[in-house]
């Protein structure tokens, strides 16, 4: 199997939002984004699947190790070698990809956030980073396009949080900040314990209402002139705020249950966004 093929499969395994929108680009900025996707499903699966937290911290020191070796272009594994002449081509920094790398890290190293701007570091390291590299191989004009994806990585994180909740609490995370549980009266038990309340339902709300928020000021931002070599991440927000609204309109039942849109919704959505744009 070629790197290629084995980034092609790793993206294709997760199903994710992000692998429809790939579907439109063109073969050479397909593979590129593809690559760098598979590199983020790598190091995140190692927080996400390996049980031993000293384990997982030796397993993203390697790829930290590995990061280098692919500009020094001597990659060892097949996201690596496929890497090796993207971040060359597309000029990618290597210290956004070991940003990545570091959000991941955060995820071993602590379960709650204390405020939002807490959780704002988590969610630029493990989105807003990915989001600024996605519009580098995707192509600007504007450099006001780094801004618009800022803030649409914030948006999508801010969305697989709320999504997430509930399968989160099953590993002992909670993303939703200490603060705001405070505010809204939520206790950090009655979401380990996926207890619903009305208390709940309001804090949702209010996280949903901020992930609208971002979705809009990343819209916003984005230059006229550059909407078109940025369809794929309009596509990724189209079916990402379809979900938000799916969520909110099953009653926010984020605690029992993990929402995701069909294939086919996907896809009709992804075609939509892309005419639309």
């Amino acid at each position: 199997m070629s790197p290629d093929d084995y980034c092609e499969q790793k993206a294709a395994a997760s199903g994710s939002s992000f692998y429809y929108s790939f579907r439109f680009l063109t073969p050479e900025r397909r593979r590129a984004i593809t690559a760098l996707y598979a590199f983020c499903r790598e190091v995140d699966d190692v927080v996400d699947e390996t049980l031993d937290p000293d384990v997982a911290a030796r397993q993203l020191d390697w790829w930290r190790g590995e990061v280098g070796k692919i500009y020094a272009g001597t990659p060892e594994h097949p996201v690596g070698r496929a890497l090796k002449d993207v971040v060359q081509q597309f000029r990618l920094p290597q210290e956004q990809m070991l940003e990545i790398i570091d959000g991941m890290q955060m995820d071993l190293e602590q379960a709650r956030y204390a405020d939002f701007k807490a959780l704002q570091l988590y969610c630029y390291r493990v989105a807003s980073v990915v989001g600024l590299l996605a519009a580098e191989i995707f192509g600007y004009t504007n450099r006001q396009t780094l801004k618009y994806a800022h803030d649409l990585g914030i948006a999508f994180q801010l969305t697989n949080i709320i999504r997430d909740v509930g399968e989160d609490a099953r590993r002992g995370r909670i993303y939703l900040p200490v603060s705001e549980l405070e505010q809204f009266n939520v206790p950090a038990r009655d979401i380990l314990e996926a207890r619903d309340s009305e208390n709940f339902q309001r804090l949702m709300a209010f996280q949903i209402e901020r992930a609208q928020k971002y979705y809009d000021q990343a819209m916003a931002l984005l230059p006229k002139e550059d909407r078109k070599s940025q369809r794929a991440g309009l596509i990724m927000a189209a079916i990402y705020r379809e979900t938000l609204r799916e969520i909110q309109a099953d009653g926010c039942k984020v605690l029992s249950q993990r929402l995701s849109l069909t294939p086919l919704r996907k896809l009709w959505l992804a075609v939509k966004a892309w005419v639309k744009s």
